[in-house]
């Protein structure tokens, strides 16, 4: 592991209460990340997987435990707080991609900087390029999402998740809708992420 960790959970424990009583979806989860790691978390539907993304990048709060992520103590945080955090750092890659429809494909890379404030709005769109360039997008920058296709649309899910620089990014089985052609370069692009010094993880 890297001497930086990126990622501390201790004690981490998530209890939702359901209609026959309380659902434990995270017991006394323990992981230490560093920088730079490719971690796979693997598992089967109704694991814990997308709880456990929900804990990292603060979208939802542990029942117990303590939470580090990128240098905070999330556990300490308002929900305004948090959602400035996770804008600049943590990057989230999703299976079915969330992109706006009615933007075109570099507003969509556009937009994290738009709502955190990053980079000077001029230089905004030279950033957006600049990603869609490193994804092999670049000539599709104008267009809208529906006329890519789906490994595409990932790529372009991608630019947008490194928009603001995070040190983590998060793939949410960012492969899952993809033929196995368009999954391997999807792939390949991981790889690349950290080798640039990214710290990723991809829950499948």
């Amino acid at each position: 592991m890297s001497e930086t960790t990126v990622i501390n959970l201790q004690g981490v424990g998530k209890t939702f209460e359901g209609p026959a009583g309380p659902i434990h979806a995270l017991i006394e989860v323990n992981i230490k990340v560093g920088t730079g790691e490719f971690v796979g978390v693997r598992g089967p539907s109704g694991s814990g997987k997308s709880t456990l993304i929900n804990m990292i990048t603060g979208i939802d709060r542990p029942t117990c435990g303590d939470i580090n992520v990128a240098g905070e103590h999330l556990n300490d945080l308002s929900e305004n707080q948090l959602a400035r955090w996770r804008g600049k750092n943590v990057g989230v890659i999703f299976q079915f991609f969330q992109l706006l429809p009615t933007l075109t494909i570099i507003e969509n890379v556009m937009l994290p900087m738009d709502f955190c404030r990053m980079w000077k709005p001029r230089h905004r769109p030279e950033r957006a390029m600049h990603l869609l360039d490193q994804v092999g997008l670049a000539d599709q920058a104008k267009k809208l999402p529906n006329t890519l296709s789906g490994g595409q649309q990932q790529r372009a899910a991608i630019a947008r998740a490194l928009a603001n620089d995070p040190p983590l990014v998060m793939g949410d089985e960012p492969t899952g809708n993809l033929d196995s052609k368009s999954a391997d370069k999807v792939f390949y692009l991981f790889e690349d992420l950290v080798k640039d010094g990214k710290t990723f993880m991809m829950v499948t």
